[in-house]
Formats: C-alpha cells, structure tokens, sequence
C-alpha cells in the first residue's frame, strides 16, 4: 500500500539536499495524515514532519523547521508525499520512513508511531561531513 524511496540514492554531504518521496497506491481514505518519521542508530523513531487532508495542517519537528518541506500530490487514486530535505547536516543521518494514519488527524506535536495505520519501507539517508 505504501512505499518510501528516496530520490537521488541515500548518501549526501553536509549542506545537500535531496528529495524522498512516499507513494501510497490505493490510498482512497478521504481522511488521513502522512508522516515521515525517522530513526537514527541507537535512538528512537521520531516523527519529522506530517501533512493532513483532514484540516491542512502540516507541522515540523524543531530540529528540521526551515530546512525540510512537506508537499503532496494526490491523483488518480494515487497519493505521493515528498519531503524535501535542505542543509543536510550529519544528525540529519537516519532511516527515513513514511506513515500513514486514517481517519480525523491534526498535524502538532509529536506524532506517536503507534498512532499510524500503515508504513512504508525505510529508506536510509546519510550525510556525510
């Protein structure tokens, strides 16, 4: 139902950018939010940025507010979610991956893993410094 894939391979220096995009075919709820969470060695999952058809809310974690951007494009029954993703720094290094929570959801906070419906495969990005 979903899969992520980053765009341009994963690898990239400090200050790059790329794009990593979320295809989520068959995606036919009126009502759902996309998040990308990421997770670093040894750390916990994190959500970085989400994207709601509920109310158009869209919300950025701290640490990537000014540097990431969340779009989608929804057609045809076919829904893709990119996160743009600027300044790479080295923290930024993680496995990316995409969510997908149905129903009334509004982007803030910290979005719960748990709280998704379905996940996409992770995608690994590592800047180098």
């Amino acid at each position: 139902l979903m899969s992520a894939a980053g765009v341009w391979g994963g690898l990239v220096q400090a200050g790059g950018s790329l794009r990593l995009s979320c295809a989520a075919s068959g995606f036919t709820f009126d009502d759902y939010a996309i998040v990308w969470f990421r997770q670093a060695p040894g750390k916990e999952r994190e959500g970085v940025s989400c994207i709601s058809s509920s109310d158009g809310s869209m919300h950025y974690t701290d640490s990537v507010k000014g540097r990431f951007t969340i779009s989608s494009d929804n057609a045809k029954n076919k829904l893709t979610v990119y996160l743009e993703v600027n300044s790479l720094k080295p923290e930024d290094t993680a496995v990316y991956y995409c969510a997908g929570a149905t129903g009334y959801y509004h982007c803030s906070g910290r979005p719960r893993p748990d709280g998704m419906d379905y996940w996409g495969k992770g995608t690994l990005v590592t800047v180098s410094s």
